[in-house]
């Protein structure tokens, strides 16, 4: 059986990782939810950019109308 002082120092080891670990678990939420919110918008900004502007469509280039050609005089 252990000793009042054994198992108070036992407690406060205890204690001592429950709290580091707590911690440790508040930051990585936090970190969590900015990680969340950083990929809702970068989702809500690709989708933007997807529908954003239909591409310009390119106008069609003007044939030229064929020259007539001269007929030569024959001597």
């Amino acid at each position: 059986m252990a000793t009042a002082n054994q198992i108070q120092f036992r407690l406060k080891l205890a204690k001592k990782t429950l709290t580091t670990a707590s911690k440790v678990v508040t930051v990585t939420k936090s970190r969590i939810k900015k990680l969340e919110a950083e990929l809702k918008k970068a989702k809500a900004a690709s989708a933007k950019a997807k529908t954003k502007k239909p591409a310009a469509k390119k106008k069609p280039v003007a044939r030229k109308k064929p020259v007539a050609q001269k007929k030569q005089a024959s001597f």
